[in-house]
């Protein structure tokens, strides 16, 4: 019989366990005290042995922590597996230890080609195992029979008094020293102990996979023991130390390895985040204060001191007044608090009550942002260029460089102006990137242009872009080929027209013109069988935005012009018997689609297709057919006379006669009247057309007076719906007026344009008056422009007319 562990921790007395809680900075002390002390001649640490190529590469200059260990599955990149370190972690202080003194490495735990393919579907996302507690192990209790899931640190802390177990590890491990010289082991004496009790009461915790996991180590540990005799050191999660140490047969321990499903798996180290560290997913336990545990680790002495000044500094950088004092009384405080609640040091907890009473003065808004950037933190990790990846992840690297896009793990704000070559090649980057699902940015809003010249995106950059990436490389080698493949496949799969236009534009903004001939090919094939003349105007305002930013990015986009024309033929025949025995409810949308194509139709009617005609004068005049045809929706005959006034296709007078017959003519039901003014002034600019438009409003207030009581709760939802749409200053102006009276004394005028403060015509003396300004503005020679209305009699007009031209 062979065994792995005799009694004792002694270095005649087998294997050093050192049993340590994953992501733990006092466990990471007490392995290097332990390791400088013992001075073994083989460090084994828990983690997949897949990666002892790697390890190495953990003595770069360009390896900084959190990193990650990545296995995913060739086949199935999507399939995978992550192992992260931090400064803090005890195996990466392992890993660090024994690089430095020049002995050598291992892991020790199962292969991932075993546990990639072990996964189930809907298990814990990010590593091989579900575990999440003291030592990083989730166990299911399998004491008297029943399923039960518990806490070994939980468990631990509650048989010691505590209520809380991660304020007991605090104030077992965090706060202790290393301890005196040859005391180094007491620790993980201590832990290995607490640990087999509860392996004596739980077993395995009914978990069969640390069954087999832990005959693989002591397998491996076996091995290094024949290589390198007892200076054997093993790194593993505490809650295997028991199980590592029994007595167990060779032979028992393979046929628990005998059958087990494997596939090809690669391997890498990737960049992790703090933010990553702090949730209960992959590798060991999900921490809440990476950037406490960090602090804890890296401060030599007077850690609360330093931690406070941290602190001051990040609030003072955001304008609250901090000072010395509040320094000094903060640690007073959290010195206090800590005595008061019987803990040897104080914890993240006293020193954050201190910081939220001192600094924060009782508010959680401030203390919010130092939970955010220093409790838990942004720290993005770096990986060195030596390290394995994808030809895809490495092409993408190249990219982020030239374009100077540095991946962060902070969310930060990016504006592109497309007119500029690199910001161009920027946007084109994430818009390929987001095809292949890599979504490392994301459209926002821009704050300073509605212009297509302009972009705005959102970046951050999270660790699972990295086996997005590595999913994406079986599209192809580099980015643009990979986007390009994957638009084509995308194209073949979609389901619906709309899908197709929608993918037609993502192509031109990621400027992909080798798959643009798949997709037109795919959309003219799907629009000429397509008989819905809804999906068609779902479809055509894709294409016109597309056609818009062709012409803005210099990208060649006639097959998508002749597409949209055709599409728009379609609509503009087939629209208006769509329109008819509509509901509500189907009413209403069609009201967008109506939306929609009249604005698809105004852009393109600017460069209609060859052999088209005029599409906007056809457009007016379907316009017509639907405002004019009484078996419509009034919704939709009210949007259709408001679209015809404000294209100028309609006088108001024109207008005005319309809104009248419906609303004055005995005939027509209160609530299709009600349908028609909310087609007609609903949306955001309705309002403003009835401010400057009393002819309107007085028809609207004429009928709403003469509306039957017994009808007007009928149609009152709908004109609330339609008026709380307007913004509150433009529901004031029409109270105002409704209040008055359209034209009534004092009221606004109902002559000329009937806009109130504006007159019929131009008032040329008081536009003049602004041409200093504006030549200010436009950095124009006021000697010249003054000489140039000189020579021209003084004109005031060809002066306004030359600052046009200048402006232009």
């Amino acid at each position: 019989m062979s065994d792995v562990g005799r009694s004792g921790g002694g270095r005649g007395a087998g294997p050093l366990l050192l049993g340590v809680r994953h992501h733990g900075p006092g466990s990471a002390r007490s392995v290097r005290a332990a390791l400088e002390e013992t001075r073994p001649e083989v460090v084994l640490v828990e983690g997949p042995p897949e990666a002892n190529d790697l390890i190495p590469l953990a003595a770069d200059e360009d390896m900084r922590p959190p990193v990650a260990l990545l296995a995913h599955a060739v086949d199935e990149p999507g399939r995978s597996a992550f192992w992260p370190l931090a400064d803090f972690s005890p195996e990466w202080v392992a890993i660090r230890w024994a690089l430095e003194h020049g002995v050598p490495a291992r892991f020790v735990d199962l292969p991932a080609t075993h546990s990639l393919a072990w996964r189930r579907d809907g298990e814990a996302e990010g590593g091989p195992e579900d575990r999440a507690t003291a030592d990083g192990e989730r166990v299911t209790g399998a004491g008297a029979g029943a399923d039960v899931r518990i806490d070994p640190l939980g468990v631990l802390a509650e048989a010691a008094g505590y209520d809380d177990a991660e304020r007991w590890w605090e104030d077992a491990v965090e706060h202790r020293g290393t301890g005196e010289k040859g005391e180094a082991l007491a620790p993980f004496t201590a832990l290995e102990e607490a640990m087999t009790a509860l392996r004596e009461e739980y077993g395995s915790g009914g978990h069969d996979r640390d069954l087999v996991r832990e005959a693989y180590m002591r397998l491996q540990i076996r091995a290094a023991q024949r290589e390198f005799g007892s200076g054997v050191a093993v790194v593993c999660g505490a809650w295997h130390v028991p199980a590592l140490r029994r007595r167990a047969t060779v032979a028992a321990d393979r046929s628990l390895l005998r059958g087990l499903p494997k596939i090809k798996a690669d391997m890498t180290w990737v960049p992790w985040t703090n933010r990553r560290l702090s949730r209960f997913s992959g590798y060991g336990a999900g921490i809440d204060s990476p950037g406490w545990y960090g602090h804890l680790f890296g401060a030599v002495d007077r850690p609360v001191e330093r931690w406070m000044t941290k602190v001051a500094g990040l609030l003072r950088a955001e304008d609250r007044i901090v000072s010395s004092a509040h320094v000094i009384e903060a640690v007073r405080l959290a010195d206090t608090l800590a005595a008061m609640r019987g803990r040897p040091l104080p914890g993240l907890g006293e020193t954050t009550d201190a910081v939220r009473a001192v600094m924060c003065e009782g508010s959680d808004v401030p203390l919010a942002l130092v939970h955010d950037r220093l409790i838990v933190g942004d720290v993005l990790g770096e990986v060195p260029a030596a390290a394995p990846a994808v030809p895809l992840q490495r092409d993408l690297t190249r990219t982020q460089r030239r374009l100077r896009l540095k991946p962060e793990a902070a969310e930060r704000e990016l504006e592109l102006d497309l007119r500029k070559e690199t910001d161009g090649e920027r946007s084109r980057l994430l818009h390929r990137l987001r095809l292949l699902a890599v979504n490392w940015g994301e459209p926002a809003a821009s704050y300073g242009s509605t212009g297509t010249f302009r972009e705005a995106w959102r970046l951050r950059w999270d660790p699972e872009l990295s086996v997005r990436v590595a999913e994406a490389g079986i599209w192809g080698t580099t980015v643009r080929a990979a986007a390009t493949a994957k638009a084509e496949a995308d194209a073949v799969a979609a389901q619906g027209l709309a899908d197709v236009t929608g993918l037609a534009e993502r192509c031109l903004l990621a400027e992909l013109p080798d798959a643009l001939p798949t997709v037109m090919r795919i959309l003219a094939d799907r629009a000429a069988l397509d008989p819905d003349v809804g999906h068609l105007a779902q479809a055509l305002p894709a294409l016109v935005r597309s056609l818009r930013y062709g012409d803005v990015r210099g990208t060649g986009s006639g097959a998508l012009a002749e597409v949209a024309a055709g599409l728009a033929e379609r609509i503009l025949v087939g629209l208006p018997p769509a329109c008819a025995g509509l509901d509500a409810d189907a009413a209403d949308e069609m009201r967008g689609h109506l939306d929609a194509v009249h604005g698809a139709v105004g852009l393109l009617g600017d460069a209609p297709a060859p052999g088209h005609g005029d599409l906007r004068a056809r457009w007016a005049s379907v316009l017509r057919t639907l405002a004019t045809r009484d078996t419509l929706p009034g919704v939709i005959r009210g949007r259709s006379v408001r679209l015809l006034l404000d294209d100028g296709e309609l006088a108001h007078d024109e207008a005005a006669r319309q809104m009248g017959l419906v609303l004055s003519s005995p005939g027509t039901a209160p609530a299709d009247a009600a349908a028609w003014i909310e087609g007609f002034v609903g949306g955001g600019s309705g309002g403003l057309l009835l401010v400057h438009d009393e002819r309107l409003l007085g028809l609207v207030d004429a009928w709403l007076t003469g509306v039957p009581a017994e009808a007007f709760t009928d149609v009152l939802p709908l004109l609330r719906r339609t008026f709380s749409a307007y913004e509150s200053g433009v529901r004031r102006t029409l109270g105002e007026l409704v209040r008055r009276g359209p034209g009534a004394p004092g009221g606004p005028a109902t002559t000329g344009s009937g806009a109130p403060g504006f007159a019929a015509g131009l008032d040329t003396a008081r536009a003049d008056a602004v041409l200093p300004v504006v030549r200010l503005l436009l950095g124009l020679d006021e000697d010249r422009a003054a000489a140039r209305g000189g020579e021209d009699g003084g004109d005031g007009g060809d002066a306004r007319a030359g600052l046009v031209g200048a402006a232009r």
